[in-house]
């Protein structure tokens, strides 16, 4: 099944003001919106272009400051069979966005934050050669329990692509099992750096902030000047 996609922030130019840099596709988490994640990149990336997409699914209204909350999947800590078929119709009808609005040269890096982290992940278990490396931020992944919702799986190794993954120690949203879990199929299936913090709940924090943005660098994401 397809989903429209239709709402997107984009930075400067319409997200072509660095095409040298890679673009980063941004993904929020529930009760969250684009305008969100677009703040975030400004700490992290303000040298890169973005493109930050809205969730289809309408929580609460907005104001003239703010488009409102939205989510990606309509349960906020989807399971099972329901998140890999949820799973896969979102990251397939994502990857439709990228290919239909984003040049097919331009190197893009999935960064997601609790739903948006998972499907920054599952982008690369439908497609993994179009993406140059993958952030999630207190994500999880789905389990692919029914067969043809995770089609890359098999693949997804041979191309060794870089994933920075980390969480909160007092996460209260997202149950231990599922975070250990994540980051052990990480592990197995990319090139993956991982953090835990102490003290941070389901949020993000300066020191991951700081670690995120050494990531970028070390992996040439990021350059720090124009």
């Amino acid at each position: 099944m397809t989903i429209d996609l239709t709402e997107a922030q984009y930075s400067r130019g319409g997200g072509a003001t660095h095409p040298t840099h890679p673009l980063f596709l941004c993904l929020h988490g529930w009760g969250s919106n684009e305008m969100e994640m677009a703040d975030l990149m400004r700490q992290i990336a303000p040298y890169n272009d973005y493109a930050s997409l809205r969730g289809p699914i309408r929580l609460a209204g907005g104001d003239a400051f703010s488009p409102g909350a939205y989510a990606w999947f309509g349960e906020r800590l989807p399971m099972g069979d329901d998140l890999d078929r949820a799973a896969y119709d979102l990251a397939i009808s994502i990857d439709r966005w990228v290919t239909n609005n984003l040049p097919n040269e331009r190197e893009i890096v999935p960064l997601g934050f609790s739903q948006g982290g998972l499907l920054a992940v599952h982008l690369l278990r439908v497609n993994p050669k179009r993406y140059r490396a993958v952030v999630s931020l207190s994500g999880y992944v789905a389990p692919a329990i029914v067969p043809g919702t995770a089609p890359a799986d098999g693949i997804l190794e041979n191309y060794n692509v870089p994933v920075f993954y980390t969480y909160g120690k007092n996460d209260d949203v997202m149950p231990k099992y599922e975070l250990f879990a994540a980051q052990a199929w990480l592990g197995e299936h990319t090139w993956l750096t991982t953090k835990s913090y102490h003290g941070l709940d389901h949020n993000v924090s300066l020191e991951e902030l700081a670690d995120l943005r050494q990531w970028l660098l070390d992996h040439d994401i990021t350059s720090g000047i124009l």
